[in-house]
């Protein structure tokens, strides 16, 4: 099997292309995440920055409980972000032609 250099410079480039679209477009997702039933939400990007947290007035009579709340937010909210990256990271890697479970970082393609 011969190696093409220059096939191998243009998929590199094009996968470069790719990877800065898919950034310009988890910058633009944001996911929600809730807990208390509302009491305190917190959003975020999809590059995993804090967007807002909103916290109900009531959530504030009780500090500890206000520090779980925000922090099971927190929580929910990344956990869905991760989802979301993976989704896209792994649309990448099958429209690039990379098997299933070849992506680092554990993104599964093609899904």
């Amino acid at each position: 099997m011969k190696i093409n250099p220059f096939e191998i410079l243009k998929n590199a480039q094009r996968l470069q292309e790719q990877m800065g679209s898919l950034q310009d477009k988890l910058a633009a997702v944001v996911v929600t995440g809730q807990s208390g039933g509302g009491m305190v939400e917190v959003d975020l990007n999809g590059k995993m920055e804090v967007l807002a947290v909103r916290i109900a007035p009531e959530a504030a009579e009780d500090i500890p409980m206000l520090q779980d709340l925000v922090a099971a937010a927190f929580s929910a909210a990344l956990e869905k972000a991760r989802e979301r990256t993976s989704a896209e990271m792994g649309s990448l890697a099958s429209s690039m032609g990379i098997p299933p479970g070849s992506m680092p970082g554990g993104f599964p393609a093609g899904q």
